[in-house]
């Protein structure tokens, strides 16, 4: 047996700050409430980065509807708790959105129980590094091209003299929310994930240059297999996030028929749905979908939840549909869902499926 191959054969592991993670995949965030404590704990005590998912956390909170803020504040402290007990080694992160209306308290609502990583996106989160002052917290923008990966480095470096910890590049064939146009996802030659996290990579190393430290890009959007991991790591990316893949676990926080979904899906079912707050998406197509393309479904209760929904004029209400979704009404329900979600064949352990990307991973990199 050759073994001169076999530690470069290894994946690399993730570094940032003063945190290592064994396994460079980041779980996406899935929400509403697809990725919670249960999830996230079951990724960081296999080495890699555990996330819970913000967006309107507090859906199982007794007073969610009448005092929609302050539920989701304690609900997602509760959830950070929770994964921490239940990880108390990993790393757990939380995903917030931009737009969400009370982010700055909810960012502040994570830091105070000692989160190691806030992912942020839809939007550019402008003030994130104020709001982690003083903190071990680390922070990580969402970006779609070299030129907004850029334009937020740049921006935090002038204003708050830091850089990200890590940056994550979403490519077009991710699910939930995009940060592209329909024109772009519809185009014959769309967007190429390689192609944006190359410039990324090109886009961060004047900033690696002046704080005299490596910031690690993540690509994100449609990476499916250990192979794929493998063909990131090779074009120079420190590790990859992954969501679609974790809905089929055990540990999924999710509905058992929000999993069944995804296996039982066809390439045919994915599609670029319409979002009530302007940006497209992509979902597995159901009885909601058909019925938004010929009229709209009126919402009865508006959270207030995201800028710029307007209830009056919205296809249907997002966080109502995302709900639905997450505790088992299929056919009411939004069912966010990557690009290659109808490859999913089993309901699995978060532990077979790291290793089994892992052991793909590591014989595509010979």
């Amino acid at each position: 047996m050759n073994l001169k191959g076999v530690d470069q054969m290894k994946l690399p592991a993730l570094r940032f700050g003063d945190l290592v993670a064994s396994v460079p995949i980041i779980q996406g965030a899935m929400g509403v409430g697809v990725s919670l404590s249960k999830l996230a704990a079951a990724v960081a005590n296999e080495g890699g980065i555990g996330i819970i998912s913000g967006v309107q956390i507090g859906y199982r909170e007794e007073d969610f509807e009448r005092n929609n803020g302050e539920a989701n504040i304690r609900a997602l402290k509760k959830e950070i708790q929770k994964a921490r007990a239940l990880s108390p080694k990993g790393i757990l992160g939380v995903n917030l959105l931009t737009a969400i209306n009370n982010y700055k308290e909810m960012v502040m609502a994570a830091v105070e129980e000692k989160i190691d990583l806030i992912v942020s996106g839809a939007g550019l989160p402008k003030d994130l590094p104020e709001f982690i002052k003083g903190s071990k917290t680390k922070i990580a923008p969402i970006v779609s091209s070299g030129k907004a990966a850029t334009l937020i480095t740049k921006l935090w470096d002038r204003r708050f003299s830091y850089i990200p910890d890590l940056i994550i590049v979403e490519g077009p064939d991710a699910g939930g929310h995009l940060g592209f146009s329909l024109e772009e996802l519809n185009a014959e030659d769309k967007p190429s994930l390689k192609e944006r996290v190359k410039e990324v990579i090109e886009a961060m190393k004047p900033f690696e240059e002046k704080y005299g430290r490596n910031i690690p890009v993540i690509a994100a959007g449609g990476i499916f297999s250990g192979k794929d991991i493998a063909e990131y790591i090779a074009l120079g990316a420190s590790g990859v996030q992954m969501g679609t893949r974790f809905v089929a676990t055990e540990e999924c926080d999710a509905h058992v028929n929000f999993k069944q979904a995804y296996v039982d899906s066809k390439e045919a079912d994915i599609q670029i749905v319409k979002s009530p707050v302007g940006m497209p998406g992509r979902a597995i197509r159901n009885n909601l979908m058909e019925r938004v393309e010929v009229d709209r479904v009126p919402v009865t209760k508006c959270y207030n939840c995201l800028q710029p929904c307007n209830p009056k004029e919205t296809p249907y209400c997002i966080s109502t549909a995302l709900i639905k979704a997450v505790k088992g009404q299929m056919d009411e329900g939004l069912i966010f869902a990557g690009s290659n979600a109808y490859k999913v064949e089993k309901i699995t352990t978060v532990k077979e499926l790291i290793q089994e990307l892992i052991a793909e991973a590591e014989i595509a990199m010979g």
